[in-house]
């Protein structure tokens, strides 16, 4: 069993920081689009502004389960940091960093 945890370990290290950067890309993806609906209902005018800010609502609702997603992540993360000291005796002060994940790695962890 100890050959496979430093395989878990470096699986985990490349897939939870990828999992929180994919939900960060898709809040920034939202986010992008909630500004594009906005300006949109407020240069073209004349729609119909019961069902704009439907879709407007809809939109936040996207946006806040991305955002409750997230924090769950950095809830996993934490539990699976404080499960590998517990499981493995890690001695981990801090996660990787998300930056030291090259391009390449981030393709691979998705």
């Amino acid at each position: 069993m100890d050959a496979t945890i430093p395989f878990l370990v470096r699986k985990l290290n490349q897939q939870v920081p990828a999992a929180e950067t994919h939900i960060d890309d898709a809040l920034i993806a939202l986010s992008s689009l909630m500004a594009t609906v906005v300006t949109a209902r407020r240069d073209l005018g004349g729609g119909q502004p019961a069902r704009e800010q439907g879709t407007i609502y809809r939109l936040v609702k996207a946006q806040m389960a991305l955002v409750d997603a997230s924090g769950g992540m950095l809830r996993v993360h934490g539990e699976l940091s404080s499960m590998a000291r517990e499981t493995a005796g890690l001695d981990l002060h801090e996660c990787p960093s998300r930056a030291a994940l090259d391009e390449p790695q981030r393709r691979a962890a998705g």
